[in-house]
């Protein structure tokens, strides 16, 4: 299957998911106890995250218990470029509603990648071997080619498929974790 079918069939998937608001909650939840047990969530001081849509996963916990936390919070600006760009957030951030339907910060300032710890990278379908596919922009891929932190992907299990081939410019996460499998690693 290409990856154009497979996007498609993705947020599909996340859309059918969100139509079962607490089947969707009992799997995010699982997958948010697993992240915040997480050796890698504990070693931690800066963390990358999006604010999701509402088919994904729902990120505002992750924001909440990094702040309860003592957590930097960085969120991701998608620039006309294609590079992305992360921003300092709190509790008190504005937020816009981007082109592509996600809200960016308000926030001029930027981060070094070297500054992000852990980056939570979204994805539609990731692959046991730690791939994924995106929404189609390559904004991640461009990142993580440079990108020395943590990365992991929070995928249901129904986003879990070995049917397609990488390109040879993608980059897998380095850590898949799902309600299903637990946890993947990967390295």
């Amino acid at each position: 299957m290409d990856k154009k079918a497979l996007r498609k069939k993705g947020i599909a998937i996340l859309q059918e998911l969100a139509t079962d608001k607490q089947k969707k909650q009992n799997k995010e939840a699982i997958i948010l106890r697993l992240l915040f047990s997480s050796k890698i969530w504990r070693e931690a001081s800066c963390v990358g995250v999006i604010r999701a849509t509402g088919i994904e996963l729902d990120t505002q916990p992750i924001f909440q218990r990094a702040f309860m936390e003592g957590k930097k919070v960085v969120v991701p600006k998608a620039p006309q470029d294609r590079l992305l760009t992360f921003h300092p957030v709190d509790e008190k951030t504005q937020y816009l509603l981007s082109d592509f339907g996600v809200e960016e910060p308000l926030v001029q300032q930027q981060v070094e990648k070297s500054e992000i710890d852990l980056l939570i990278v979204p994805g539609l379908i990731f692959s046991s071997q730690g791939y994924r596919i995106g929404f189609g922009g390559g904004y991640y891929d461009r990142f993580l080619t440079t990108f020395q932190g943590q990365t992991v992907g929070l995928a249901f299990s129904e986003q879990l498929r070995d049917d397609w081939q990488p390109a040879e410019f993608d980059i897998p996460v380095k850590k898949i974790i799902t309600d299903f499998r637990n946890e993947v690693f990967y390295e």
